[in-house]
């Protein structure tokens, strides 16, 4: 059955960077499109970067030219590289995977992980 494993989250000062990692296991990984989302309490769950199987990427206007995300088809694993973190990044941080889109949709994505907590103060 499909797996998806975030880690990496934690508590960081405004202007900090952190890296959160999705382990990824269950499907062909290579073949999927994958995202990040985030949710923070009282807001709906939002997207923030995209990557399809071919590497192209999408970002939200928010996060771009601060977060990076990329994936390692070797090792079945999705990354998101958040540098300049401000106090409105703190949210849950969400691994997604689709088979049909990298666009930031809700929707657009069956398989999630369980979250991890990023927290910028």
């Amino acid at each position: 059955h499909v797996q998806l494993v975030e880690s990496g989250g934690g508590s960081v000062q405004a202007g900090g960077s952190l890296r959160l990692s999705c382990a990824a296991s269950g499907f062909t990984y290579s073949s999927y499109c994958m995202g990040w989302f985030r949710q923070s309490p009282g807001k709906e769950r939002e997207g923030v970067a995209g990557i399809d199987s071919e590497g192209s990427t999408t970002y939200a206007d928010s996060v771009k030219g601060r977060f990076t995300i990329s994936k390692d088809n070797a090792e079945n694993t999705l990354c998101l590289q958040m540098n300049s973190l401000k106090p409105e990044d703190t949210a849950i941080y969400y691994c997604a995977a689709g088979a049909w889109t990298y666009e930031l949709t809700v929707s657009a994505y069956p398989y999630w992980g369980q979250g991890t907590q990023v927290t910028v103060s």
